[in-house]
């Protein structure tokens, strides 16, 4: 699950921009879901459920299953993302801000998760865990947290170690990062061209949305180049009718759609 991530973080490696800052939160991330998920399911020896974390039982619950323990997963994820960002300058203080902020994500997320309990089907008692989301849910909620990381700047400090590096926000107006928020001090590379060296595939011939105002719309995804649109006729499934006992039959229907790529 983790080898696209560390690809794309070899990609990144001598960059600071937002997109590194992206790769090693959800990379973060990542190690410290497996690592939970793994607990929970009781495929590794060394940990299993969190016992630690139960509120008071609701009115129709109890608390049963196995809860997450997202604090140890985190605890993996510590030693073995950030064991080399121990120098003293401003990337390793960057890549300690993203992983911490990735990991931060899981235990935003965590929710309780109930199983009903009942003659036929009915939920007289619920018993209720605290479970990760679908890593999905985590890898949309960076998402959000890489359109709206931070810009910072580099500061240099004289200490008895010798010279640190630190990072500030480069705009005093915005409010401050916190722990949850992603941060960079490097602008982006231009990936509306391909670059090998920055592992850009460019956006020629990607599929864009010509309705849309965001980043999947032709306006923004073709950068400014254009697009072109061609029509392609689609075999679907159609009129569906359900008989009793119990099938659906199908008319098989031919449906014209717009495709716009960019040029």
């Amino acid at each position: 699950m983790l080898a696209p991530v560390l690809l794309g973080e070899a990609v990144f490696e001598s960059e600071s921009t937002r997109e590194s800052a992206f790769v090693h939160a959800i990379a973060s991330a990542g190690v410290a879901f497996a690592v939970t998920r793994s607990c929970a399911e009781g495929s590794a020896t060394i940990c299993g459920c969190d016992t630690r974390h139960k509120v008071p039982s609701g009115e129709g619950w109890k608390w049963g299953g196995c809860s997450e323990d997202v604090e140890f997963g985190s605890m993996v994820s510590r030693e073995f993302a950030d064991a080399r960002e121990n120098r003293p300058d401003a990337r390793s203080a960057m890549n300690r801000h993203n992983n911490e902020a990735g990991r931060t994500s899981l235990n935003d997320n965590m929710f309780l998760k109930c199983k009903c309990h009942g003659l036929s089907g009915s939920c007289e008692v619920k018993t209720c865990w605290w479970s990760q989301p679908d890593f999905r849910v985590i890898g949309d909620y960076m998402k959000d947290k890489y359109d709206s990381a931070s810009e910072m700047v580099v500061e240099k400090h004289k200490e008895s170690r010798g010279w640190v590096e630190t990072l500030r926000p480069k705009y005093t107006f915005f409010k401050p990062p916190t722990e949850r928020d992603l941060v960079y001090y490097e602008s982006s590379p231009n990936f509306c061209e391909p670059n090998p060296e920055t592992g850009s595939f460019g956006t020629r011939d990607r599929v864009c949305n010509l309705t849309s105002h965001g980043i999947d719309g032709c306006d923004l995804l073709c950068c400014g180049r254009g697009h072109n649109t061609r029509t392609e006729k689609r075999k679907e499934k159609c009129h569906c009718i359900f008989h009793w006992c119990c099938y659906v039959s199908c008319q098989e229907c031919v449906r014209v759609y717009d495709v716009h790529t960019c040029k």
